[in-house]
């Protein structure tokens, strides 16, 4: 018999780990801007999913690479409304930040990792935001 992987909860500055977190849904429950750091990547395949359920108000989110060579390749859809865009992310972006407001982070807003090759993760995702959408992406790591 299967059974279910629950989804893991957190509520401060966390690390992901292959074997923790890795394949599974993180739900990122805080108002409060926490980091959440990826693994370095290494082809392995794994899925990191990441769940925004409470809106950050205070501070911003930021989802980070685990080194100075990782890169997110891919990009995310944005929106307040229905007009909505898609934000690529750059060569050299590493780092994803929500801000609650025009770069994401309401409550509802997501973002999939994938690791597949070294140095590189594959992005995906939809950010709910307020006013006029900006470009959550930096090289920042």
């Amino acid at each position: 018999m299967a059974y279910a992987i629950q989804p893991i909860t957190v509520t401060a500055a966390t690390t992901l780990t292959r074997g923790r977190h890795g394949n599974l849904v993180v739900v990122l429950d805080s108002a409060t801007g926490r980091i959440i750091t990826l693994p370095a990547s290494t082809g392995s395949g794994d899925v990191y999913t990441i769940y925004v359920k409470t809106t950050v108000s205070s501070g911003s989110h930021v989802i980070q690479v685990a080194n100075s060579t990782d890169v997110m390749n891919g990009g995310v859809a944005i929106s307040t409304d229905i007009a909505g865009i898609t934000m690529l992310a750059a060569a050299t972006s590493d780092t994803i930040t929500l801000s609650g407001t025009t770069t994401g982070g309401l409550a509802g807003s997501w973002v999939r990792f994938t690791d597949v090759v070294a140095g590189f993760w594959m992005l995906e995702g939809f950010l709910c935001s307020t006013g006029a959408e900006a470009t959550p992406f930096s090289a920042s790591v």
